[in-house]
């Protein structure tokens, strides 16, 4: 496995790559952390041989692999590093909502990698549901803790004329939200540095955030939940959002439970707060059993499965 590499500086250079990569019709599905090692340890994918190899699977390429205008735009935003005799890219792209996405290379191990998965592909798809189902018009929304940006930015590409906030404590985060952006397109977007909603003055008519969920040890800041079962930034998000919405506003959530003797600690906690605001609030699993390779660690010793769920608390 390969080291992290910190996400580039240079945002005009990296949005200069993005745009040509764009241009040649790239698209790359970003897969688990453990499907791409899967992958990539096969003897043939030793080294890439297209595009998706370079800058979708992060696999170590000859210069000769790339067209020279790319591998100039890659050298210029310093998104290239030697790896061993061969060359490597600091930065992927992937492939959502019909836009392209930077984010980090493959391995996500630093503490202030941008993570983008199949968790970001469901998250924006329970957003664009609840988009598509709201009745009243969305003029201010945020995405907290935005990671790439990518949900906020399918909420500006729909919301016309709305100023939609995206807000992060990982200035790399930030980079690639503004760079995504950009890229996108989306008018309106605005990237804050922001500890959930402490430095964002005003009320939402929509809040969404994909808050870590799990116990890492690392405390990787796009991983490491904290608190109960690693439900403390979920509970921290709900509880902030619920005092900042417009009425009929509403926050759409998307996290993990940690599953013990049948119970959900994180929905009890819910169901006690908008029970005793009178708030109307849907909860239901989106998938009842994922990341089991979590369980092996000793923190998870009671937990019987890890469930993706998806939280919608409305005020009235």
């Amino acid at each position: 496995m390969t080291r992290s590499e910190p996400f580039p500086q240079d945002e005009d250079a990296v949005l200069a790559l993005a745009r040509a990569l764009r241009d040649t019709g790239y698209t790359f599905t970003t897969v688990t952390p453990a499907t791409h090692a899967h992958v990539n340890a096969r003897p043939r994918n030793a080294e890439a041989r297209s595009l998706r190899d370079v800058f979708g699977w992060s696999r170590p390429f000859r210069p000769e692999v790339l067209p020279e205008p790319i591998l100039h735009l890659m050298r210029a935003a310093g998104a290239v590093v030697e790896d061993g005799p061969l060359l490597r890219s600091t930065i992927r792209f992937s492939s959502l909502d019909g836009e392209l996405f930077a984010h980090s290379a493959y391995p996500p191990s630093a503490a202030d990698a941008v993570f983008f998965g199949p968790d970001t592909t469901r998250f924006a798809s329970a957003v664009i549901a609840h988009l598509e189902s709201r009745t009243k018009p969305v003029r201010r929304a945020v995405d907290i803790g935005c990671g790439s940006g990518a949900a906020g930015i399918c909420v500006a590409k729909r919301a016309s004329g709305a100023e939609v906030v995206l807000v992060d404590i990982n200035p790399a985060a930030m980079r690639a939200a503004r760079i995504n952006g950009r890229l996108a397109g989306t008018g309106g977007v605005k990237v804050l540095r922001s500890d959930m909603l402490r430095d964002v003055a005003g009320r939402f008519d929509l809040i969404v955030s994909n808050p870590p969920f799990m116990i890492d040890s690392a405390a990787r800041a796009y991983r490491h939940g904290g608190g109960p079962l690693g439900a403390g930034l979920s509970l921290a998000v709900t509880e902030q959002a619920i005092e900042r919405l417009n009425p009929g506003g509403s926050l759409v959530l998307f996290t993990g439970a940690a599953i013990v003797e049948g119970e959900d600690p994180f929905r009890e906690a819910v169901a006690e707060r908008c029970t005793r605001d009178g708030l109307d609030w849907t909860y239901r699993e989106f998938d009842p059993d994922e990341y089991g390779e979590e369980l092996a660690n000793a923190v998870y010793d009671e937990v019987e499965r890890l469930a993706l769920v998806i939280l919608t608390v409305t005020q009235p």
